[in-house]
């Protein structure tokens, strides 16, 4: 098994990457370690609190195959975190798979990841010009960019961005993928069963609550 880690900063959202985390999890039985320069409770832009599973002191970002970056609607407190920058620029020069949508590529520029390639992002474009570390000849105003190791995408565009990850590293997903239209299903194909075993399975785990 692959082995994935998201990093956690204040303000992260979880809508941008849940597609991408659900599919990794839920559908392909991976596991997400989730990182954070302190061991400290996180809370996303909707107001959901997270505890990291583990921190950047913790971890080694090259034991990781991809290394997921959420976006977010207050990057100051992530760009200037000195812990969380040297754990992402100490996997410059690995093929670790680095996904990066909305705000957070300006957090790649900064640990030097980004270092000339073409990437995107849905930062306003006055952050690049405050920024001399932002190469801002290589933005490229698209929904998706794929160069090398490094995959941006811009927040609106989070299931294309969750396509292009799994792609990339390989999972059957077609161009469907979380697309499906309501009217388009029947009423049978809408009327879901469990098998004869996880059926018995489901008996056996509620005696548990009624016994």
């Amino acid at each position: 098994m692959r082995k994935f880690a998201v990093l956690l900063y204040p303000d992260f959202s979880l809508q941008e990457i849940t597609c991408l985390t659900a599919a990794l999890t839920v559908w392909f039985g991976e596991k997400i370690d989730y990182i954070a320069s302190e061991n400290k409770e996180y809370c996303s832009e909707d107001g959901l609190r997270v505890i990291p599973t583990k921190t950047t002191a913790d971890a080694k970002i090259t034991d990781y195959d991809c290394v997921i970056l959420p976006g977010t609607i207050n990057p100051l407190p992530a760009l200037f975190d000195d812990r969380l920058i040297e754990f992402i620029k100490s996997g410059n020069d690995s093929d670790i798979v680095f996904a990066a949508i909305s705000s957070s590529p300006i957090l790649l520029s900064k640990a030097g990841i980004l270092k000339g390639k073409k990437f995107t992002s849905g930062f306003f474009m006055q952050m690049a010009d405050t920024f001399d570390f932002v190469e801002k000849d290589n933005f490229t105003h698209k929904g998706i960019v794929e160069d090398g190791n490094v995959i941006t995408g811009i927040g609106m565009f989070f299931r294309e961005f969750a396509q292009a990850v799994l792609i990339r590293l390989g999972y059957d997903i077609d161009n469907s993928f979380m697309r499906d239209t309501p009217d388009e299903y029947t009423e049978e194909e809408l009327t879901f069963y469990w098998s004869d075993n996880d059926y018995q399975e489901f008996l056996e785990e509620l005696k548990e609550y009624t016994t």
